[in-house]
């Protein structure tokens, strides 16, 4: 029974990565916003991993269509910067989803998550952009000088508001006709685990 939950996660964990990996592909940027920026939903097949086998599944997904995107896109310097950050934003928002969705199975917890995912994620990127991200695409890239509170205020901090509305507004019309087929997911592999 154990080896057959294995199985099944590691097939789950691989076509949710896959799903998400190609969605990495249809970004599109935001006007008025850095070019670097760019809206895409691939976190969206993590944040299902994560609701149905758990946080770590939602961690693989994101670390697995990050490291194919990489190897399969390169980054400019060969140092991959873009897909650090891309795994800190998407952790940064499917974590607290996972865990406020955890306590609340239903329709209002998720929207809450989603909101506090929106929050952590919006705050974690403007605080990990100022301390480290940013100051690599400088070094690595080198960008030329610019105000680093301003990219974040008038930047970085309302692209992740955005980006987590346009997720929310996604992910709640998927689980109105996915809803079913999550809670049965989530049942299956919560009764295997026991």
């Amino acid at each position: 029974m154990k080896n057959r939950l294995k199985l099944r996660s590691f097939v789950t964990i691989a076509m949710l990565s896959s799903i998400s990996f190609i969605l990495m592909f249809l970004n599109f940027p935001l006007p008025y916003f850095p070019v670097f920026l760019e809206i895409d939903f691939s976190d969206v097949p993590a944040l299902i991993a994560a609701i149905i086998m758990g946080p770590v599944a939602g961690i693989l997904v994101e670390l697995i269509k990050n490291i194919l995107n990489w190897l399969f896109m390169g980054a400019p310097t060969g140092v991959p910067v873009g897909h650090m950050a891309n795994f800190a934003t998407g952790l940064l928002f499917i974590l607290p989803v996972y865990y406020i969705y955890k306590r609340m199975s239903n329709l209002k917890g998720l929207r809450l998550g989603l909101v506090a995912g929106t929050f952590s994620m919006a705050i974690g990127m403007s605080i990990l952009n100022y301390v480290a991200f940013l100051p690599m695409y400088t070094y690595f890239l080198g960008m030329g000088t610019f105000d680093m509170k301003e990219m974040i205020v008038l930047g970085i901090l309302p692209f992740n508001i955005i980006k987590g509305i346009l997720i929310m507004v996604l992910v709640l019309m998927l689980f109105r006709t996915m809803k079913k087929w999550i809670e049965d997911q989530r049942a299956q592999y919560l009764l295997q685990k026991q």
